[in-house]
C-alpha cells in the first residue's frame, strides 16, 4: 500500500490515526440532530424546517447550505409527493350554496371560515372515507369523522365534533364542494341550526376549496401512501394518530412561521391577550 501510494509507512500510520477535525466532530453531533428532527416531523421536513426545529428545540443555529450536505450525507429525503383525485358526487338535485370565498382563504382570527371535504384510503376490507374540516386560521383540523360508507351522517359526524370541540360564534363560514352530501336537506338543516353561512365551490373547480385538498394530499403523502392497511379499523386508528397527535400539534407549517397550529394559536392569543 505505501509503496502504492509513494508515501513512508510513518507517514501512512500517522494519517489514518489522526483525529478528527473539529468541523467533522461537530457535524457528526450534527447529524445525530438532524436524524431526530427528520424523525419528528416523519420524513416530511426540507431544510427550512429542520433548521427552525434545531433552533427552536435544541438552541442549534446551523445554516441551510449546511443542513442540505449533511442530510444527503446520511440518505435522509422527504416524502415524495402524489397526485390524488376528489370523491364527492356534485351530479344532484339540490340547492346549491353561492361561493362566498372566492378562493380568498386569508382570515384575520378563529372560527371565521371552516372548510370541509371528504377523501378516501384503500385498506383491504374496501375503502374507508374521512370527511374533515379545517380552520383556516391556523390550518388545524377543528372536525372529522370516518365511515366505511360516504352518507350525510359522515359529514354531520365531523360537523358536531367539530362545533362540541370549538364552539363557533353564529355567523362563520362554512365552505364546502357541491357534493350531494353536503348539500343534502339534514346536513344544510344542521349548518342553518349552528348559525353558519354556507358557501359552496364552483361546479367542477377544485382550486375553490384548495385548502381542504392541500390537507388531504398531505395526509395521502405522509401517511397513507407509504402503508398498507389490513382493515378499516387500523387504518382509521392511524389517521386518528396523525391528525390528533402530528398534524395539529406538531408539524410545521410554512404559512404559520413554520409553527403547528397548536402553537400558532397559543401564540397568537398570547399577543392579542397582551395588549
Amino acid at each position: 500500500m505505501c509503496k502504492t501510494l509513494k508515501v513512508s509507512r510513518s507517514s501512512y500510520y500517522s494519517w489514518i490515526n489522526r483525529k478528527a477535525s473539529k468541523r467533522s466532530q461537530d457535524d457528526e453531533k450534527l447529524k445525530v440532530f438532524i436524524r431526530m428532527a427528520h424523525k419528528k416531523g416523519r420524513g416530511t421536513y426540507g431544510v427550512e424546517k429542520l433548521q427552525d426545529e434545531l433552533r427552536d428545540e435544541h438552541g442549534i443555529e446551523v445554516s441551510l447550505h449546511r443542513i442540505k450536505r449533511l442530510r444527503k450525507e446520511m440518505g435522509l429525503r422527504c416524502k415524495q409527493v402524489k397526485k390524488f383525485k376528489a370523491t364527492t358526487n356534485s351530479k344532484h338535485n339540490h340547492p346549491v350554496a353561492p361561493n362566498l370565498l372566492n378562493q380568498k382563504f386569508s382570515v384575520s382570527g378563529p372560527c371565521q371560515v371552516w372548510v370541509s371535504d371528504i377523501t378516501y384510503c384503500a385498506t383491504d376490507e374496501g375503502w374507508l372515507y374521512l370527511a374533515g374540516i379545517k380552520d383556516l386560521w391556523n390550518k388545524e383540523i377543528v372536525g372529522y369523522a370516518m365511515s366505511s360508507r360516504m352518507t350525510q351522517d359522515l359529514v354531520g359526524r365531523a360537523l358536531f365534533r367539530a362545533v362540541s370541540l370549538k364552539r363557533p360564534p353564529a355567523g362563520i363560514i362554512h365552505h364546502s364542494d357541491r357534493g350531494s352530501q353536503y348539500c343534502s336537506k339534514s346536513y344544510r338543516a344542521l349548518l342553518e341550526q349552528f348559525g353558519f353561512e354556507v358557501s359552496m365551490s364552483r361546479k367542477g373547480n377544485c382550486y375553490d376549496n384548495a385548502p381542504m385538498e392541500s390537507f388531504f394530499g398531505t395526509l395521502k403523502n405522509e401517511l397513507i401512501y407509504h402503508q398498507r392497511y389490513s382493515t378499516r379499523q387500523e387504518a382509521e386508528a392511524e389517521i386518528q394518530e396523525y391528525i390528533e397527535i402530528f398534524y395539529n400539534r406538531v408539524r410545521r407549517h410554512a404559512s404559520l412561521g413554520n409553527l403547528s397550529p397548536t402553537a400558532y394559536a397559543r401564540l397568537e392569543l398570547t399577543k392579542r391577550y397582551a395588549k
